[in-house]
């Protein structure tokens, strides 16, 4: 599987969701680059998000970014 340009900034913001709380979410602002929000929008569409703009995980995004946040940590990448 190729990893397009769209499915890294998806897996970019997936990474910066806070999984030591089921409370913390994000929230993206007008001013965030229009490739953080376009892949905000799409994680929104797929349902792994609550919020067009960010909000919370739903089950199936917590799901998703414990795995990916767990491959990170083994593959030793850090999260910036």
């Amino acid at each position: 599987m190729p990893f397009s340009t769209e499915l890294i900034e998806e897996l970019k913001v997936l990474a910066l969701f806070n999984l030591d709380s089921v409370n913390s979410g994000i929230k993206a602002h007008k001013v965030a680059q229009p490739e953080v929000l376009a892949a905000i929008s799409r994680l929104y569409a797929k349902g792994l998000i609550s919020q067009p703009d960010g909000g919370y995980l739903t089950d199936l995004g917590i799901h998703c970014a414990e795995q990916l946040q767990s491959t990170l940590r083994i593959l030793g990448a850090t999260q910036s």
